[in-house]
């Protein structure tokens, strides 16, 4: 039976006590500007939309040529901040992102070059391509937005966001990513095929374009100071008490579930509530829905939840048990 929501804001008459419609404009604007070369996928640029606003990372796992990393980058072109593109191979080094200490003959003392994660955002290609080590150099920087190199401390300069990208199918020459990393990801996006009609619109656009791709078609539409203005604008998004038990309940479910060998922590709960804030957000209301952390929940879950090795041999999937725990937590009215 099909549930009437009580907050649908179109049936009711309310003043929001914080102007969004600047920040609508932009997301629309957003979107507009990815869709001049982006052909659907619209849940994986709302999402990273989100995790923007969120200021949380996200990790884009879709087999290759989904158009990951293409979305990725058209979305930073989209920000007026600087941008980074680091490809993760075997052979990387930690010092290849974070920089390293060269001695200047001339000065005689040691000078600090800066990698390429000295930026706003960074774009990591096949994270799992790299090996332990490199994966570890990026644990600091996600968690706290700074390096700690020879006894100094680097604050990275906000917005500071990571993309990465990976493929679920190949596995050889990969290493897989630790769940203490997976969890300084806000969300983990599965990229899916197209649609039988938006491939027919994908080769449509390709032959007019006549297989080329032009990113200087791609305005920029918010600055860093308005990024930075936005993310705090979320934080001020109205949460009720009865949806942080709801969101409360959902997390804490994960750890007592039969389906799971690992449940999610509280910086899951964090994730969600702040991630559905922003979805509450760029739908035009300063309060938070269920259908808000519902919307979110999957998202932040999927990759910090581990099934049991029983279920993992039945090919039950994480997504399953997440959608379990969303229909048996009752939803407050």
């Amino acid at each position: 039976m099909e549930e009437s929501n009580q907050y649908d804001s179109e049936d009711l008459n309310f003043t929001n006590r914080i102007d969004l419609k600047p920040l609508q404009a932009h997301v629309e604007n957003i979107k507009k500007e990815i869709g001049k070369i982006i052909v659907g996928q619209n849940d994986m640029v709302e999402l990273l939309i989100i995790s923007i606003l969120s200021n949380g990372h996200t990790l884009i796992e879709g087999v290759p040529g989904v158009a990951k990393t293409v979305t990725a980058k058209l979305l930073a072109r989209t920000l007026d901040v600087d941008f980074s593109r680091i490809q993760f191979t075997p052979d990387l080094m930690p010092s290849d992102i974070l920089g390293t200490s060269i001695f200047n003959v001339k000065t005689n003392e040691f000078e600090y070059k800066k990698g390429p994660i000295f930026s706003n955002i960074i774009l990591i290609d096949e994270i799992n391509r790299a090996p332990a080590k490199t994966q570890a150099a990026l644990f600091e920087v996600m968690a706290e937005r700074q390096i700690t190199i020879d006894n100094n401390q680097f604050i990275m300069e906000p917005p500071f966001l990571v993309f990465a990208t990976q493929n679920p199918i190949e596995q050889e020459g990969t290493y897989r990513l630790p769940e203490a990393q997976l969890d300084r990801f806000l969300f983990k996006i599965n990229v899916d095929y197209p649609s039988l009609d938006d491939e027919i619109q994908i080769l449509i656009d390709n032959h007019k374009r006549e297989d080329q791709l032009d990113y200087s078609t791609i305005n920029s539409v918010l600055k860093a100071s308005d990024i930075i203005r936005y993310q705090g604008l979320i934080k001020q998004v109205l949460v009720e008490d009865h949806l942080l038990h709801y969101i409360a309940s959902i997390v804490n479910n994960t750890r007592n579930n039969a389906n799971l060998y690992l449940g999610a922590s509280p910086r899951a709960s964090i994730a969600i509530l702040n991630a559905a804030k922003a979805n509450a957000a760029i739908q035009g209301r300063d309060f938070v829905t269920p259908d808000d952390i519902k919307r979110c929940t999957k998202a932040v879950l999927k990759h910090r939840l581990v099934l049991t090795p029983e279920r993992e041999m039945e090919a039950f999937t994480v997504d399953k048990v997440v959608d379990q725990i969303l229909e048996t937590i009752e939803i407050p009215r």
